[in-house]
């Protein structure tokens, strides 16, 4: 389980694999601290890590992603020198700082709209409509891996308002019109959706 809180800004050094892809990826953590098999979210999808070395600036860890992964993701679309949002997989007695999170991403979203207000960064994203019905305004979701709230939801897009420090620290405030983003939908919100269709007429 995560947060969606990103602990820090990867980048992909390297890739490689045909059906298996595998992606090497800086990171300023301590490799000590990683152990192989760690579960470690990238831009909001859970991957293992397979290998790892350290670095004068962190260390270099390796992750293998399957076909399925590749075509439900933005991970397909990856390219040597892209940044990536990381966190680290939650442990018991943390603090939850953000909300619930799988790292198995429900869809891919489209950035329909851009536009800052004084320091503030508005993103519209356009959801695929299967997603719509879990997606509330002041209700979570996790873009590209980051725990957001909803500002306001539309017939077919929904608002975030990101504030200067998460656009600084994440992938989010690069984000242009026509980006692509990897979206999980609230947990809490897919089971209260489920519970629903056995709901009593």
């Amino acid at each position: 389980m995560f947060t969606g809180i990103v602990t820090a800004k990867g980048c992909i050094c390297a890739i490689s694999g045909e059906g298996v892809r595998r992606f090497e990826i800086d990171a300023p953590y301590e490799p000590d601290g990683i152990a192989l098999g760690a579960s470690i979210a990238h831009a909001g999808a859970c991957l293992t890590v397979v290998e790892k070395r350290r670095t004068t600036d962190g260390c270099r860890f390796a992750v293998e992603v399957s076909p399925e992964t590749l075509r439900l993701t933005t991970l397909g679309k990856w390219k040597v020198g892209d940044p990536v949002n990381l966190e680290r997989a939650l442990a018991m007695g943390e603090e939850l700082g953000g909300h619930l999170v799988t790292g198995h991403v429900d869809g891919v979203g489209e950035v329909v709209d851009r536009r800052e207000e004084g320091e503030w960064l508005i993103l519209s994203v356009r959801p695929p409509s299967d997603l719509n019905r879990f997606i509330a305004r002041k209700g979570s979701i996790t873009v590209d891996g980051v725990s957001l709230t909803v500002n306001t939801v539309t017939r077919d897009t929904f608002d975030l308002m990101i504030i200067p420090h998460t656009a600084e620290v994440t992938t989010l405030g690069a984000l242009q019109i026509g980006a692509h983003v990897n979206l999980e939908v609230d947990l809490m919100a897919r089971y209260a959706a489920r519970l629903s269709e056995f709901s009593p007429a």
